[in-house]
Parts: structure tokens; sequence; C-alpha cells
């Protein structure tokens, strides 16, 4: 289909909330071109969704530019009142329940799109239609089509677009690639992950607003239409709103949440960012009985066609982690030893894999032990501020028009797997990925 029906079909709130055509997917032609940004000009971001992330980022942009003058805030969006009262006090800048006309601005450069993940794409190709870059938060989206539309929406735009996912600008994972490309481990053949944490509230039940709601007055109005967006259409619940990682309508739990973080950095280390083949996932609702539709224990086991595996584990209701790590059948490289994906570890471990040799231990191959060694090596790792380093990276990004390190496409191959393991899980079936169509399938397609 082409991108206006695709945008229409998806959105399903044209028609009701209005719409306009330009904003909800031009055609081709039609699309703004955006501002030419000169060497010394700021860059004008607006802050769509400022929730605690979007807050956050907000303040992390505002601070890049207090440094070197090279961007400032000038618009933000939320359909909560409050949030927009807020950080419009905060960024001294203007304020909008309505996201429409943050993109109608001319003098808006780019955007910072933190809605809950079923606004994510919607927003993105409707911002680039207008000629504005993206910096979209993890999850790029929400499911599989939204993914190859974006991939396509950049390519015909030639927006730029950085998904926010901080941690692939850390250091370490440009040292891990280098370090496979140069043959620290042999021919890879297992990546494995976790994320694991543990709380006595159970995870995403973060506080309500009690007086918030669409019958609110002044700060405690809540647009719940406009929030819904294409979402199943129901009354006001204070916990979607305010805990909607719970529910599959908005999100994916786990898998969205957490196991982007996982997925993105991996597939940066590989090398090439790659298409799963088949991925299968697991796992349950086993502590936190709540209203919750999303499991609170939960792992996948995706397969590639270059000839290797990914394995990822997560639980809500337990915090102790499995090291991050990639097996190479002369090595392993080990990139988190403890603690979580998006954490910073000071370096990176090289095991080489050995064997006995006139009772002495040796390297599995003797021209591996001529380039390694046979004993385990650390490779040093710059302690860099990877959320500072990713919103420069994207900065750079706008003024150069080169894609940045978490561009659109090796954030598509990791949106991939996070999405065929939900709808694995939730079908209770293993399932496979036709590449050529951009489709989830359930039988391996023919090569």
């Amino acid at each position: 289909m082409d991108r206006r029906d695709f945008i229409k079909g998806a959105s399903g709130v044209t028609t009701a909330l209005g719409m306009a055509g330009t904003a909800f997917g031009a055609r081709p032609g039609t699309r703004s071109t955006g501002r030419v940004i000169g060497a010394n000009d700021k860059i004008n971001i607006g802050v769509i969704g400022v929730g605690g992330r979007g807050t956050y980022v907000a303040r992390e942009f505002a601070t890049a530019g207090a440094k070197d003058n090279s961007c400032q805030i000038v618009a933000v969006c939320d359909t909560y009142q409050k949030r927009v009262t807020k950080n419009k006090e905060y960024h001294k800048c203007d304020g909008t329940l309505d996201y429409r006309e943050v993109l109608a601005r001319k003098d808006v450069d780019a955007v910072i799109v933190a809605t809950p993940d079923h606004w994510h794409a919607k927003i993105a190709l409707a911002a680039m239609d207008a000629g504005k870059d993206v910096y979209c938060e993890k999850p790029m989206c929400h499911t599989i089509e939204e993914a190859h539309q974006l991939s396509n929406t950049v390519k015909e735009t030639k927006r730029i677009m950085q998904v926010g996912s901080q941690t692939t600008s850390g250091d370490q994972w440009a040292k891990a690639k280098k370090a496979i490309a140069d043959g620290a481990i042999g021919k890879m053949i297992l990546s494995q992950g976790s994320y694991h944490r543990n709380s006595i509230e159970g995870e995403w039940n973060y506080p309500i607003d009690a007086n918030a709601g669409p019958n609110g007055k002044g700060d405690d109005y809540i647009d719940w239409k406009m929030w819904l967006g294409s979402a199943t259409k129901r009354e006001y619940s204070a916990d979607r709103f305010f805990r909607f990682r719970k529910y599959w309508d908005y999100s994916g739990g786990i898998a969205t949440d957490l196991f982007f973080h996982v997925c993105a950095p991996m597939n940066i280390c590989w090398g090439e960012a790659q298409f799963p083949h088949k991925v299968m996932a697991g796992g349950g609702i086993y502590v936190f009985k709540d209203e919750r539709e999303v499991p609170d224990t939960f792992h996948l086991i995706a397969e590639y066609n270059a000839g290797h595996s990914l394995v990822l584990s997560s639980s809500m209701a337990n915090s102790e982690h499995i090291p991050g790590l990639i097996r190479g059948h002369e090595g392993t490289l080990i990139m988190v030893e403890h603690g979580r994906f998006e954490g910073f570890s000071p370096y990176l471990t090289v095991k080489p894999e050995t064997v006995r040799r006139g009772g002495e231990a040796h390297a599995l191959k003797p021209e591996y032990e001529a380039k390694f060694g046979k004993d385990p090596f650390k490779i040093s790792v710059e302690n860099n501020n990877a959320m500072q380093a990713h919103v420069i990276n994207f900065l750079t990004s706008i003024r150069t028009r080169q894609q940045p390190t978490l561009n659109v496409e090796v954030a598509a191959r990791a949106q991939c797997v996070i999405t065929m393991a939900v709808q694995s899980y939730r079908q209770g079936k293993v399932l496979y990925f036709d590449e050529k169509n951009w489709k989830i399938v359930d039988k391996a397609p023919k090569a």
C-alpha cells in the first residue's frame, strides 16, 4: 500500500480528530524539505511526549545546547496539561496538547518523540513529511509494517532519524565490533544477554495522579481521545494512561521496553545489522498478578541465516543478571559482566577457547594464538557519557546529513526481533521472517 493509505489505515483517527493530510503522510513531491541549517545556526527542537522519559531526554538536549549553543527546546507537547505546563516553564518555551501544532511550526527543525509506543511511528512519519528530523525513543515503533514504512520514508525524505537507545553510543560497542572484525572470537555462534530488575511495587506501576483525567480542569486535563489514537477505543483508565507498558495495545512489555536496549547494540557489535530468520518466545505473569497483560518474566531465542543465535532472558521479579556476551568458535567476548546493558563497563574481556597439547593449554588454533595469545585479555573502554554522546551524534547528523549510529536500518532489525518475540509469545508458536516482503510468517520462506 502507499504511504497515504497506510497512515490513514494505521491511525484510525484521521477523520475523527480532523488531522491534516500533510501531517499524516503527504504524497511524495508535496513534502516539506525543512530549513537549511547553517554551521552557526541553533537547531530548534520540539518535544512530543513529556512524561518521565520525554522530560529527561529534553533536559539532556537542553544540557548539550547550553554547552555549545547548538540547540534549544522551542516547543513541548503532551496530552496531559500538567506535563505541558511543567516543561514549558522549565524550558521557557511554547506548550500545546496537540502535536500537530509542533509539526506545523516552520522554525522547528527536529522533534523528539517520547510518547507511548503506539504513537511513535505515526508521529515520526508525519514529522519527516513535514521536513523535520526525528529523535524517536525506543522502541522505534509498534509493528513490522511501521518499521518498513519508517525505513522507506527515511530514504524518500532524506531526513535524519535517530532511535533513542542511548547505550548504542557507548564506546564499548564500537570496541566490541572491532574485536569481532579482527577475529578475536572466530566464527560467531551465539549472543546472549539479559535485563533483570525487581521492585516491591512491580514494574511499570508508576504513580497515578488521582485528579487527572478527561474531565479534569486546568492542569488536571488529559486528552484521552488523542492519547488513545489508533488503539482500541475504551473509557478512560488511569492505570492504562500512567502505566501503559503493562498493556499490549500500547507496548510489548519487557520486549519493547528493555530488550531493545540489548538487540540494538548486538546488531552494532555483529558488524552488520541482520534480520532474524526464526524467533520463539516464552514466559508468563508469575509474580505481579495485577491488571497487567504483559508477562513479568520473558525470554526469547532468535536464529539468523548467517549461522548464529541470540538468547535473551529477563524478569521483573528477580534482579540477578546474566553476563552479556558473544560466543565464537575460537573465543568469547564479554561486554557486560554485571548490571544492565545500558550500564558502563570499563573494559571488554576476551576469553580464548583452549585445548590441551603436550600437557599445556593452547588456543584452539595456532594462528589464533599467534595473534591473540592463549590467555584471557581485556580491551579498555572509554568512560563516555552515552546519553550525551547519543544526543551529540543526532545533532551532528542533522548538520552533516549523515545517518547516526542507531539509524533506522539498525533499529528496524532490532525491532523485528522484539516484535516477532511479542507475537510468538501471544500466539504460542514459532515464527519466521520473510525479509523480502517484510512479513512475519508461520513457515520458513523459501530461499
